[in-house]
């Protein structure tokens, strides 16, 4: 499952990219679920999207990119085994981390992204 923010407009469109991916992922708003069930903590739900695998692991951020790649098929295995070199790691976490923080201002927005962080809808 993928755990994503379903008011964020540059998210939503992210993760409708997936949906051409060749994998078998739930994709899920993180407004839609009852986060405690799966294991994930509110406030990192808000901040990063998560992967919860089968077995209720979770990873959050480029991780979760990295784990969603990895369970797709063709070659985009390949880019996730990639994402999680030790030299390859830190690098996706930085972008991810750019990209996560001034996701308001990228395509695709919404007004609700256009908030300030402690007005925007589920904070």
């Amino acid at each position: 499952m993928l755990i994503y923010d379903g008011n964020c407009g540059f998210c939503t469109r992210s993760v409708r990219l997936t949906e051409r991916l060749p994998v078998r992922v739930t994709l899920t708003p993180r407004q839609e679920i009852d986060l405690a069930e799966v294991g994930v903590d509110q406030s990192r739900a808000e901040r990063e999207v998560l992967w919860v695998s089968c077995s209720g692991r979770v990873a959050g951020g480029a991780d979760a990119v990295a784990e969603l790649l990895t369970h797709a098929r063709g070659v985009w295995p390949l880019a996730g085994h990639m994402m999680k070199l030790p030299v390859i790691r830190p690098l996706a976490a930085g972008v991810y981390r750019v990209v996560a923080s001034h996701r308001y201002r990228l395509p695709g927005v919404t007004p609700a992204c256009q908030l300030p962080p402690e007005q925007r809808p589920g904070r």
